[in-house]
């Protein structure tokens, strides 16, 4: 079972579950997906019988493939029930998600955050709406009918994913009545397991003209087509409480220690991903790969890997730090993808925290100050406060935080002092320690200046 059937799992993990029974010559797992949101997955592939194909763009793209490992696709907001119904299916050994940063609905402290009014919703007995939510009813349930144990893997972009999903249930749990959850976390201890992976996969929003061309190759139309990049990685801790897919027949590493290489991943390439998302988005560029062609913004993210974040790293073993570098490089070059910057400048102030402030704090307790991760932080307070490129247009605030970062933005006023700290005033995304650091301050001010044109 998977919640978040979006792009994204349907050109990864799904994928991986594919090529598993193709390599086994077994076809006895299929997926049941859940649509946090709205219908349109189901809309897409229900006709299609859960069918949908992946076209992959670049230099060693494979033929288009057509999947079939998604069996089923639920709408959560319209049949809570029945999602809940299927967590506690006999049947169901693994649930994964990708329900992105903010779909863990946690607060300040990292910490399930129970004023969420969804997470109240769902605390006081309504039919479940998060994941957080879906997850623990289902593990009732599950004990209840005594189905069996099940693993629980979140594929989202969050340091020691694993773990923090494990936190949130407990959050949950602590804040339901005792008598409502009897029993259940003695079960959940010996009977669900919550190992931690890292996945990557650059998976682009589908146009007109992907789905044109596979009609150009099926022969047939696809409302449900994804479009990736030739590469895909996997990183699963070797830690399930059932039967599992034989994933590592598929490509993906099973392993004791994901740590590393999660780090690695988030830091050398999610936080370079961000930086040429509102630098590039700023100066006009469309596409990551658009902005990377710009010599300014190249030698940028070059340096924010070099300078910045390669010092912060303990590197897995045969994983080389140069030849990583230029192969994120090289994907993001990749002007087959069309990646939309406002795409992943989507989400800012939940992506932040994992993807560049924890490269800030480590510098700075090194006696370090690292300004090409805070240009990145830079160019996010600008993408916010002005809102439109260089060419006038409109550039999209799409983040949980949305209402709250324009007030900040506001109240800076457009001047780069008070917009800096405005924004690090924001402790949901920087904390405490972070507002208060003079050298960070100075620079973040010298770079907002200077992507704005404003001088104190």
């Amino acid at each position: 079972m998977h919640l978040g059937i979006g792009a994204f799992h349907r050109a990864h993990q799904a994928v991986f579950t594919e090529l598993a029974a193709a390599a086994t010559g077994r076809d006895d797992w299929g997926i049941t997906g859940v649509t946090q949101r709205s219908a349109s997955v189901r809309d897409q592939l229900g006709p299609q019988d859960g069918l949908y194909s992946v076209l992959e763009r670049g230099r060693g793209a494979a033929p288009l493939r057509v999947v079939g490992s998604v069996r089923e696709v639920l709408v959560g907001p319209d049949d809570p029930v029945a999602v809940v119904d299927r967590i506690a299916d006999p049947a169901v050994r693994v649930v994964t998600l990708t329900v992105t940063e903010k779909g863990y609905r946690r607060g300040a402290t990292g910490r399930l955050d129970r004023s969420d009014p969804e997470v109240m919703a769902d605390l006081a007995g309504r039919p479940p709406r998060t994941a957080v939510g879906q997850l623990v009813r289902g593990l009732q349930r599950r004990l209840a009918s005594d189905a069996g144990p099940v693993t629980l893997l979140s594929c989202d972009n969050l340091v020691g994913n694993g773990t923090v999903l494990r936190g949130l249930l407990d959050d949950f749990l602590d804040a339901l009545p005792p008598a409502e959850v009897h029993g259940l976390a003695d079960w959940i201890a010996t009977s669900v397991r919550f190992p931690s992976c890292m996945v990557d996969r650059i998976v682009p929003a589908t146009t007109a003209e992907d789905r044109a061309e596979a009609l150009a190759v099926l022969g047939l139309e696809d409302r449900g087509v994804v479009v990736t990049e030739p590469f895909s990685q996997w990183v699963v801790e070797d830690d399930f409480a059932a039967d599992r897919p034989a994933w590592e027949l598929a490509g993906a590493v099973l392993t004791r220690d994901v740590a590393a290489w999660e780090t690695v991943k988030l830091r050398m390439l999610n936080a370079t991903h961000s930086m040429l998302a509102y630098l590039g988005a700023l100066r006009g560029h469309e596409t990551i790969a658009a902005a990377l062609a710009d010599d300014h913004l190249a030698t940028a993210a070059a340096a924010l890997m070099v300078e910045d974040v390669a010092p912060t790293l303990r590197v897995s073993d045969g994983l080389d730090l140069a030849d990583y570098r230029r192969e994120v490089l090289a994907r993001f070059a990749n002007p087959a993808l069309r990646h939309r910057t406002v795409q992943v400048a989507m989400d800012g102030s939940q992506k932040l925290p994992v993807r560049l402030l924890g490269t800030i704090r480590d510098r700075l307790a090194a006696g370090a100050v690292p300004r090409y991760a805070a240009l990145a932080v830079a160019g996010w307070m600008v993408y916010v406060a002005r809102g439109r490129d260089v060419r006038d247009r409109d550039l999209p605030l799409e983040d949980p935080l949305a209402d709250r970062l324009r007030a900040a933005a506001a109240t800076g006023d457009g001047d780069p002092r008070r917009l800096v700290s405005s924004m690090l005033d924001i402790q949901e995304i920087f904390g405490t320690d972070l507002r208060d650091h003079d050298e960070l301050r100075a620079v973040l001010i010298d770079h907002v200046a200077g992507l704005t044109g404003v001088r104190g």
